[in-house]
């Protein structure tokens, strides 16, 4: 793949880390990821030998989130508006992709997440941070709505003060801050990150398999009836209008 790298781990079996391959962009989330993505996803639903995947980034980001330069900048791009409704619901879909997987999945973040690194992060099952990470959801500053489906599953995973604020001022927040709020299981030491993921990953493991299955399935199905997604339904036309009035990053 382009975007990422794919290791099954030779020491613990049924686990595979997955890192976002994008350095010179900070890992910045294009089309070609998005899609790596989803098929990644498509075919671990039929791999009954991975059982924990890891989630990290190259370098010294996670992800600096949607990559702007791919989005589209002006009306002419209503041309086809249907092709812009579609593509516009890209995040959307590799967030549900993510959030779907039968696998446990651990996030371990390095350095900064932004934006829909934030999402992707939301729609992981356990999450564990170096203690130089750090948080920001600028979509407002960019004139563009929070969409991918995000304010459900921040809702369920910081709660609603919480996720008003982030979400509404664009602040940045510590991993420390994050783990006091709950949307961090662990911070570690910036050394320890991947070594911190694995132990975790090789605690899972060491379950029975389905028992830990049926666990993960049962708490995603009880997340959703706390905070249900359907009311972001419209995340796409909100986007794609968005760009369309103004483009992120227009002056005026």
């Amino acid at each position: 793949m382009e975007t990422l790298k794919l290791e099954r781990d030779s020491e613990l079996a049924g686990l595979m880390t997955v890192t976002l391959d994008r350095p010179e962009s900070l890992n910045a989330i294009n089309l070609k990821m998005h899609t790596e993505l989803q098929d990644l996803c498509r075919q671990l639903q039929s791999d009954t030998q991975i059982r924990v995947v890891i989630f990290t980034g190259v370098g010294r980001a996670f992800s600096a989130g949607a990559d702007l330069k791919e989005v589209p900048r002006s009306r002419g791009d209503l041309s086809n508006p249907l092709e812009l409704r579609q593509r516009s619901g890209t995040g959307n879909a590799t967030s549900a992709a993510l959030e779907g997987l039968d696998q446990v999945t651990i996030a371990a973040v390095n350095g900064l997440a932004i934006g829909g690194a934030v999402v992707f992060l939301s729609a992981m099952d356990l999450r564990l941070a170096a203690e130089s990470a750090w948080f920001c959801i600028p979509e407002i500053d960019l004139k563009i709505p929070l969409t991918w489906n995000a304010l459900p599953r921040l809702m369920r995973e910081l709660g609603p003060a919480r996720t008003r604020e982030l979400v509404m001022t664009g602040d940045r927040f510590s991993a420390q801050d994050a783990l006091e709020w709950g949307f961090l299981n662990h911070v570690t030491a910036d050394d320890a990150l991947l070594a911190t993921a694995r132990k975790l990953a090789a605690k899972l493991l060491a379950k029975d398999p389905l028992s830990l299955a049926l666990t993960k399935s049962t708490t995603r199905a009880l997340a959703n009836l706390m905070v249900p997604g359907e009311p972001t339904h419209s995340d796409r036309e909100y986007l794609m209008l968005s760009y369309l009035v103004r483009p992120p990053n227009d002056p005026d």
